[in-house]
């Protein structure tokens, strides 16, 4: 199967696309068939803003894996949805945030979920968490000694 389109993405953000056997490094990956299928069902345009908010974000650069690749445009998604102007007149506000919000690390506590539940709803989930602080509703009491 061609990866073509995935290929020149990643390329386009100097992602190096390693081997199935190789354990990618910071600015490396091997989910290229992720980021097909990415652009198979949302198109080249919503795969490459995956891309970039994974790669020109310095504290993201790790999280270029499956996990990583589909929480990302699952995000995407939900700020279309949900905050339709940002994306659309200041997108540079939602690189910002995702640039701040430590992607690997988090992927790295959902390692205590593996054979439990799905990665990247969890990983959706304390992403979309982040988000809503930021840019959501009133603030509310969490109880966990931090304000909404």
């Amino acid at each position: 199967m061609s990866h073509d389109e995935a290929e020149a993405i990643f390329a386009e953000f100097s992602i190096e696309i390693v081997p199935k056997n190789v354990m990618p490094q910071i600015g490396q990956t091997r989910a290229v068939g992720t980021l097909q299928r990415i652009i198979r069902r949302y198109g080249a345009a919503h795969a490459r803003l995956v891309v970039m908010a994974l790669a020109d974000a310095s504290n993201n650069q790790a999280a270029v894996n499956e996990t990583g690749l589909w929480a990302t445009s699952d995000i995407i998604l939900a700020f279309n949805r949900n905050y339709p102007s940002i994306m659309e007149n200041d997108m540079s506000r939602f690189l910002e945030f995702y640039d701040g919000v430590p992607i690997g690390i988090l992927q790295f506590w959902l390692h205590g979920l593996d054979g439990i539940t799905n990665k990247r709803a969890a990983l959706v989930g304390l992403l979309w968490e982040r988000a809503y602080r930021v840019f959501g509703a009133p603030q509310m009491e969490m109880f966990d000694g931090r304000a909404a």
